[in-house]
């Protein structure tokens, strides 16, 4: 760089931090040759960031996917180095633009090895709770900023209206205005707009707060049988009052970013849609973020994915898309993208307004006054403050469906200190199984994945001294026969899945469970807990032999929280969020649908210290 192009940067308006922030976005883009307009339009993973790619191509965002890690149990600061380079690559650009680093932090910072791993979110819906959940986006922000990071992919707040899918979990309820209550967790990971912001336009308080990513766009739980990735068929007016309306909250708490989803409506795929993306996200709700494709997203606007790649970047971001999710065939994006440009196919007008999106949030975000991680936080990553805030958010979520097989003889709560009592279920002592999906890998597994507590940990620490816990992931017919066990706990439920892999036609219980809870049940009173990102298949005989069924969703790392309510230092106060079917055959099946004959109603949940069970 000559002294002369120097000397203008240090007297740039954009460098100012008193200048309004549109002036600075105005000054900056004015400075930018369309090579670098395109780089920061581009988002790519971090093993493919390389010092060079950063500095010279001007790239505007860098991500990991699930999984994707400095190292294996890489430490905060482990990741926090890692970041801090890319961007110091990033800021010896000719204009010292910062990079946005991000990451799918959706149900804590859950990429990161001793991070708080909170309930998934469909367990965060049947709290009801929208305080409980901002806290949560605010402590996630703080271990998400410990390592550098700026920018989570959450929150989901898709309307899921069919458990078949894979992602139901990852949504908070099948109920609307549920969804819309939990959109919190926006003000908890942005901060709350002041008053008299205006509607549409990114916030981001400050150093403790991190961009957020409302997703996806739209119409993602109302696909065709539950398929991921699949054709929402509705008309506008159902899609805009059913899987629309979470945005509105979103917006209004100054949402920076919106990501798309790989879903279809009636057909036309999301990511190739200018009248979703544009006429109504940007134009008619008033969005002033930036719209990002989900991983590869655009790469299936085409079949074999990505096969006519000219095509699916010319109609992705004709259609409104401003930031790519590449993540790794950046060189090719790029070049196709600049020839797309010069020949007119893509206007360039089309181009400004995506990256004075972009810089419009990395502004907001103080990412140009500060682009480091703030390494005075990073003892906040999985600290007992937060551990404690995921117990409560545990036992708030739990919900009781069946208590007693006589109504007026409760099985709830347990005693703390019986003689002698059985754990069984491989769920009872698998934190990876507890966690579910998303959970330091893309898809979760099991086992002691990070650091937390299981179930039967939780129980052996809350049970008296005299009490003899027996644990047999399948008890034998010689341990069910000892005459001095008070009762059992049985803790079955779902294997770890993420997307597509979760996708499940058939809802029974896993790894035998059904029968695992019936063998125990024939023997010895039993309280069975299902672990599941959903509901699932409950014969009506295995109903009948179980004493107490409670549903614990994907609890996270603190299985305290189970014991805490199980052994009645708590009561329950989960409700359903999500409608409990009878029978497969009876999906999709909704509250207030004309068929509706559930199981258990969207709402349901007992508690022990009432005679009546509370409903929404």
């Amino acid at each position: 760089m000559s002294s002369p192009e120097r000397s203008l940067l240090l007297n740039c308006i954009y460098k100012n931090p008193n200048e309004p922030i549109e002036a600075r976005v105005k000054d900056l883009l004015s400075r930018m040759t369309l090579k670098e307009k395109l780089g920061q339009m581009t988002q790519i993973e971090r093993t493919v960031a390389s010092p060079p790619t950063l500095k010279n191509l001007s790239i505007g965002s860098v991500l990991n996917g699930g999984g994707s890690a400095p190292m294996e149990r890489a430490s905060p600061s482990d990741w926090a180095d890692m970041i801090d380079a890319f961007q110091t690559s990033a800021l010896k650009s000719r204009l010292g633009i910062p990079i946005i680093y991000g990451t799918d932090a959706v149900h804590g910072h859950n990429n990161v090895y001793g991070a708080t791993i909170f309930p998934h979110n469909v367990g965060l819906g049947a709290t009801r709770d929208a305080d409980l959940i901002q806290r949560i986006g605010a402590a996630t922000a703080l271990e998400i900023k410990a390592t550098g990071v700026h920018y989570t992919f959450a929150p989901c707040v898709a309307v899921c209206r069919d458990p078949r899918w894979g992602r139901c979990y990852e949504s908070f309820s099948e109920d609307t205005e549920i969804v819309r209550k939990m959109t919190t967790i926006v003000s908890g990971l942005q901060g709350v707009p002041p008053e008299g912001h205006p509607r549409g336009y990114p916030y981001v308080a400050g150093r403790k707060n991190v961009i957020a990513c409302a997703k996806h766009f739209v119409g993602d739980g109302g696909t065709d049988r539950g398929i991921n990735e699949g054709n929402a068929i509705l008309p506008f007016n159902d899609l805009e009052k059913i899987h629309m309306a979470p945005y509105l909250d979103c917006l209004s708490q100054g949402v920076s970013t919106v990501m798309v989803s790989y879903s279809s409506w009636n057909g036309s795929k999301l990511h190739s849609d200018n009248f979703l993306l544009t006429d109504i996200l940007k134009d008619k709700l008033g969005f002033k973020g930036f719209v990002i494709s989900d991983w590869e997203g655009i790469d299936r606007l085409s079949h074999p994915h990505g096969s006519d790649y000219r095509y699916c970047i010319s109609s992705s971001i004709k259609a409104g898309m401003d930031m790519v999710m590449v993540p790794f065939r950046y060189e090719q994006f790029l070049d196709d993208f600049i020839n797309l440009v010069e020949s007119g196919d893509i206007p360039v007008a089309r181009i400004d307004d995506a990256v004075e999106r972009i810089l419009r949030v990395k502004f907001v975000a103080g990412l140009f006054e500060h682009p480091f991680a703030d390494r005075s936080l990073l003892d906040v990553v999985g600290c007992e403050m937060h551990r404690e805030l995921a117990r409560e958010a545990v036992r708030k979520s739990l919900v009781l469906l069946k208590n007693g097989k006589d109504p007026k003889k409760p099985f709830l709560p347990l005693d703390k200190n019986a003689r002698k009592i059985l754990v069984a279920g491989r769920h009872a002592d698998d934190l990876g199984y507890q966690c579910g999906g998303w959970t330091i890998t893309w898809h979760g597994g099991g086992g002691k994945v990070t650091i937390g507590t299981t179930i039967l940990d939780a129980i052996k620490a809350t049970v008296g001294d005299k009490t003899e816990i027996i644990y047999e992931q399948y008890p034998s017919a010689t341990t069910l026969a000892d005459r001095d066990i008070s009762f059992a706990i049985v803790v079955v439920g779902e294997d770890a899945y993420a997307e597509y892999l979760g996708d499940n036609s058939e809802l029974v219980i896993p790894f035998n469970g059904t029968e695992l809870i019936k063998f125990v049940a024939e023997q010895v009173p039993t309280l069975a807990i299902l672990i599941s990102g959903r509901p699932l298949v409950l014969e009506p005989d295995l109903l009948l032999k179980m004493d107490a069924l409670v549903a614990a969703w994907l609890p996270g790392s603190e299985g305290e929280g189970v014991a805490d309510v199980l052994f009645g230092d708590y009561d329950f106060e989960g409700l359903l969020p999500v409608t409990w079917f009878k029978r497969v055959n009876q999906l999709p099946m909704n509250a207030r649908d004309p068929s509706h004959d559930p199981l258990f109603p969207l709402g349901f949940g007992l508690r022990c210290n009432m005679d009546s069970q509370p409903m929404d």
